[in-house]
């Protein structure tokens, strides 16, 4: 589940290009129809080729709104930078672009619009070397030049091709067992009450969980998911998701707050950042500016407190502190944005590195420059995690190599990740730095872990009457060596997310029930094998009787047992004949097909099937044409 955003100027062919693309206008409010317009964000979603479910974000153009843009733009994976082929680079263009560059958005295509009222191909070359050079030292400088024609409905397939493979060579989200849904949009559905509307990232929410709006401190419930308008008990990082609210009102919720879980985030009126100034902003930036501040879906008013210098020249980077008129709920690493408040500029932007400063900094204090720099940088536990996210399961002195610690960092670095749960053990061993112990960090595990269950559960759902999955097909699905495979496997068995019943694996609450149908059709089967036990039904005439999937339950469940192809006996059937063989070998040391033919009253083809199916085992070995039991 991914989710993009367009960017561009006004009137260049955004929301035109998104309804092409998922058959979905995305300007929703009647002002926006009626100017034809795009005011505030805009929602659609599509299924690419691959099956993969995108979900859109469309942004207003208009400088009047940008605004309304930035409340938006900050949780998607990949943008859409929009450009009309009669009017190319323009003004909300480059501001867009900037803060696209200043939000380090991942990836990205840049679309020439209305190619259609270009009859000159080389105008449009014109328009990508104006591209090209507008777009030069950004995140998007290598992204592909697209031609599109809403209109005229050409080229569209090539983008939608072209958006596959970018978002195929992005990881996924990652999820933290931490959930945050930046509210972008507020209302309510009769008989359902409040909705609210979000890019989800950091971790899952499920129906049924007790959720919390920060920084307003209101308590709730997760009454209903959606994602792309289905239904669904459980959202997952990266995916656009409406919630259903139970316990508050629309009016006690509002854009720009977050839904969290209980406990895990405090909201914050002060944070220390890294900044960088526009280079085309109209003046320096000077200490104590009132700037709007931007994270997530939040904007608020601000004090910038700029620390080490009096100002910053366009272009320039320095460090800040934020005085917050209003709480945010923000983290160390979410990037942000300012606006200067009148005119409206967007400044800069960057990243933030302590979302929870213990008071005002001294400006000029060289300590408190070097500690905001080491925090940039990260704790060597930082430092540790980052190069386990980077590697996913590896051997423990692979992850502490390629962090490039000191030995007495690594070490307590890795004390602090193992007892704070972000790093996890899959083999069983003491933890140290030089040692082969397969590791993982936390974020991974718990896609590995959701993902597995996933797997298996699916599984249950499409053949309820087996006892499992078999290990080799979850193995294949998983995509994993064999030694993580193992070791997950083990993990999850020892911590009893996973029974473990042979070959095959199942959740702790799967049970195999047959219907009354089923177990009429059993009974019928049962019958016939009761009235000839050692000559009973074929493999081909039990599955015509009960169907493939009624007849390996009971293959599986051991009531039947198979003792070649066509083959099968009832359990007590089996068990008395394997009684009788063993005693008469016993008694005369040896014998014959035709013995045991005689022996069991049946036919030359049941005992055949039968001895062979002993030699297989191992309780008898074959000598020209006796049996004998093997010692």
């Amino acid at each position: 589940m991914r989710v993009i955003g367009t960017a561009g100027h006004v009137d260049h062919g955004k929301s035109t290009l998104i309804s092409a693309l998922t058959g979905t206008h995305p300007d929703r409010l009647k002002e926006e129809q009626a100017r034809e317009m795009t005011i505030d964000l805009g929602f659609g979603w599509l299924t690419l080729p691959n099956g993969e479910e995108v979900g859109i974000v469309d942004v207003p153009g208009h400088r009047d709104f940008i605004e309304n843009m930035l409340s938006g733009i900050g949780g998607i994976d990949a943008a859409l930078l929009v450009i009309a082929a009669d009017e190319g680079v323009m003004p909300q263009t480059r501001e867009h672009l900037a803060i696209l560059d200043l939000l380090q958005i991942p990836a990205g295509l840049i679309v020439v619009t209305k190619t259609d009222l270009a009859s000159d191909p080389g105008w449009l070359d014109l328009v990508e070397t104006d591209i090209r050079a507008a777009v030069k030292d950004t995140v998007m400088q290598n992204a592909p030049i697209l031609r599109v024609s809403a209109k005229a409905k050409s080229g569209l397939d090539t983008l939608i091709s072209s958006l596959q493979s970018l978002l195929e060579k992005k990881p996924a989200r990652l999820d933290l067992g931490r959930p945050r849904l930046p509210i972008d949009r507020v209302f309510t559905m009769s008989g359902f009450g409040t909705v609210v509307t979000g890019t989800l990232s950091d971790g899952q929410l499920a129906l049924g969980d007790e959720v919390e709006i920060l920084p307003s401190g209101q308590k709730g419930r997760v009454r209903g998911l959606q994602t792309h308008k289905k239904k669904e008990e459980r959202a997952v990082p990266g995916s656009r998701t409406a919630v259903n609210i139970s316990g508050v009102t629309t009016e006690q919720v509002k854009r720009g707050e977050v839904v969290v879980h209980p406990g895990q985030y405090q909201p914050t009126r002060r944070v220390d950042a890294r900044f960088r100034l526009l280079k085309d902003v109209s003046a320096p930036l000077k200490h104590s500016s009132e700037v709007k501040f931007f994270v997530g879906a939040s904007e608020t008013i601000a004090n910038l407190r700029l620390l080490g210098t009096e100002e910053l020249k366009p272009g320039e980077e320095g460090w800040i502190q934020l005085e917050l008129r209003d709480e945010v709920l923000a983290v160390r690493g979410d990037r942000y944005i300012l606006r200067r408040p009148s005119p409206g500029e967007t400044l800069g932007g960057g990243v933030i590195v302590n979302h929870q400063p213990k008071g005002r900094h001294r400006r000029f204090d060289e300590e408190v420059l070097k500690s905001l720099a080491a925090l940039s940088q990260g704790s060597p536990a930082d430092i540790l995690l980052e190069a386990a996210l980077a590697l996913n399961a590896a051997p423990l002195k692979e992850i502490v190599s390629r962090s490039r610690l000191e030995v007495a960092d690594a070490e307590s670095a890795l004390r602090e990740l193992l007892e704070s749960g972000q790093l996890v053990l899959l083999e069983a061993g003491e933890p140290k730095i030089d040692n082969d112990l397969l590791t993982i960090a936390l974020p991974h595990w718990n896609t590995l872990h959701h993902k597995t269950l996933q797997i298996v559960e699916t599984y249950h759902k499409s053949f309820p009457l087996r006892r499992g999955i078999p290990r080799e097909e979850l193995k294949s699905k998983l995509k994993l060596t064999p030694r993580v495979f193992n070791a997950t496997v083990s993990s999850l068995v020892t911590h009893h997310s996973l029974l473990e019943s042979g070959t095959s694996l199942a959740l702790p609450n799967h049970e195999i029930k047959l219907d009354s149908s089923q177990q009429a059709k059993v009974q019928a089967l049962m019958r016939k094998f009761e009235q000839n036990p050692l000559g009973p039904p074929s493999m081909k005439e039990s599955q015509a009787e009960v169907g493939d999937e009624v007849l390996n339950t009971l293959l599986e469940s051991g009531e039947l047992i198979a003792v070649s192809q066509d083959v099968i006996f009832r359990k007590k059937d089996y068990d008395a004949m394997i009684t009788k063989v063993r005693m008469a070998i016993q008694q005369k040391g040896q014998i014959t097909l035709a013995e045991v033919r005689d022996l069991l009253d049946t036919t030359r083809k049941y005992v055949q099937a039968l001895l062979e199916h002993l030699d297989a085992i191992g309780m008898t070995i074959r000598d020209g044409d006796f049996r004998k039991l093997r010692k």
